[in-house]
């Protein structure tokens, strides 16, 4: 697992990358920002689970994946069978280059499992 986060790391924009279970704690991390991964784990799995009660309210399918645009980077947090992948990355990131990579890492981390 750690080697499918550290390889997904070296895609150009990537700062780090996670898997938390859906109850935000760390099953293995490769961050290299700032963030703590701690709280990075309780603020993916809060987040996730909101929209997932939001869309169970309006009955429709679940979360797959949510992008969140900051000031200075961007989140991704992507529903996997072991819980959430997350990945950090600087703003100006290609998009769709990083949502590429972590299809491909979901299919590395299904295969590791």
């Amino acid at each position: 697992m750690y080697e499918a986060l550290s390889d997904l790391n070296r895609t150009p924009g990537i700062t780090g990358s996670m898997v938390v279970g859906d109850d935000g704690i760390v099953i293995a991390a490769d961050l290299n920002t700032d963030f703590e991964s701690e709280t990075v784990g309780a603020l993916a799995a809060s987040i996730t689970s909101n929209i997932q009660k939001s869309l169970d309210r309006l009955e429709t399918d679940p979360w797959a994946q949510v992008t969140i645009e900051a000031a200075d980077s961007k989140l991704f947090f992507t529903s996997a069978e072991l819980g959430i992948l997350v990945v950090t990355a600087e703003k100006s990131v290609n998009i769709g280059l990083i949502r590429l990579e972590i299809k491909n890492t979901l299919t590395r981390l299904k295969i590791e499992d």
